[in-house]
């Protein structure tokens, strides 16, 4: 559904944000283990969530990577997805076509026009808090 590196994106976010509230920084090093992902892949990934505000980046000894745990209920998943991916997750076509559209419709487009909506509307509302407190409470994990 999305991609490997809004895949990422999304685990080292998580990440992040549930090390903030415990008030650390995090390294590269740290992030890339956490999500099983090589470090140069990542720092790219960090930096894309750098530019469009969802992380913070320290730099120096004491430096490192961190989310003001104030905006964690602010921030939710489509900042993320957007951030990496973009919105084509609304728009691009499922079957792949370069036209599809209600005028043009393949053979899906009706069908996944609610599955969706539903996708957009859950993206919009699930926050960080929402992610980390499915964590913290034993609902959900990021590694197996």
């Amino acid at each position: 559904m999305f991609s490997k590196a809004c895949e990422y994106g999304i685990k080292a976010s998580i990440f992040i944000a549930r090390e903030s509230i415990g008030g650390n920084r995090v390294n590269l090093k740290q992030i890339a283990a956490s999500v099983n992902s090589p470090e140069a892949y990542t720092a790219k990934i960090l930096q894309e969530l750098v530019k469009n505000g969802i992380i913070s980046s320290v730099k120096g000894k004491m430096g490192g990577f961190e989310m003001d745990p104030k905006s964690l209920t602010e921030i939710k998943l489509v900042h993320i997805i957007k951030a990496i991916d973009g919105d084509g997750l609304y728009h691009s076509c499922v079957l792949g076509l370069n036209e599809c559209d209600a005028a043009r419709p393949c053979a899906l487009h009706k069908r996944i026009f609610m599955v969706r909506k539903d996708l957009q509307k859950m993206l919009e509302v699930t926050s960080m808090n929402d992610l980390i407190d499915d964590i913290d409470n034993g609902l959900a994990f990021l590694k197996h």
